[in-house]
């Protein structure tokens, strides 16, 4: 089974099983989680952590430093509610900062299935700076590879020495959407109806959000929020 495969297949046995979706990433990377969470045509058990001092509006150097903190990420953990069965998504595409790999090493101590996603070629080229030496590539269940280089960019300019066409957001994103509609079908196949939000510009639709905006709330809070 392919790794793509293997995701959707973990994430569709979490939502048979009644439980959540949690996404987590640092800086760009948290946007993996907006992108899944309340979303028309999205799965509703989707629980994004979304730490303000690891995102860019308060101040995007502090979060850089942040992110490189060893422990900070078991520190917020521990008021993340994480049960066995759970599935989480970490992102990070260098895999070589702390506060990603303490976030999957938590959810993993707790029973959850950890999907990486990250390059392994962007990781090797780089020293870790996680106490243990590793990185998120050695610290979840299953590596998704985003095949992006070392810097992050798709376009060289050699005479000037600069990379530039940032590609790991919009390459995560398109990863993480085929993996949840693939997901969705295997429910589907299996005659479970797969719990979808439907557009609230759609009438019709608030009876139908509400419903499983009650059946989810108690574990993602940020759903009523």
């Amino acid at each position: 089974m392919g790794a793509l495969n293997h995701a959707a297949s973990k994430i569709a046995e979490c939502i048979q099983n009644n439980g959540i979706l949690h996404v987590f990433g640092c800086g760009h990377s948290h946007m993996l989680g907006e992108e899944l969470f309340y979303r028309a045509g999205g799965l509703v058990p989707v629980s994004p952590i979304l730490i303000e001092d690891l995102m860019l509006h308060k101040g995007a150097v502090r979060s850089s430093k942040l992110e490189r903190q060893n422990g900070l990420g078991r520190e917020f953990m521990q008021h993340i509610s994480i049960e066995p069965g759970d599935v989480m998504i970490v992102a990070s595409t260098s895999g070589r900062n702390p506060v990603p790999i303490d976030v999957a090493d938590t959810a993993r101590e707790r029973g959850a299935f950890v999907i990486a996603i990250t390059s392994p070629r962007y990781a090797n080229t780089q020293s870790s700076r996680h106490s243990s030496g590793k990185y998120l590539y050695q610290a979840g269940d299953l590596t998704i590879d985003n095949h992006i280089e070392a810097g992050d960019t798709l376009m060289k300019e050699e005479a000037l020495d600069i990379g530039f066409g940032s590609g790991s957001t919009i390459i995560g994103m398109a990863i993480l959407n085929g993996i949840i509609t693939e997901a969705v079908n295997i429910m589907i196949s299996k005659g479970f109806t797969p719990p979808i939000f439907k557009s609230g510009n759609v009438d019709g639709a608030m009876e139908h959000n509400r419903k499983l905006i009650d059946r989810y709330k108690n574990r993602i809070p940020m759903l009523e929020s």
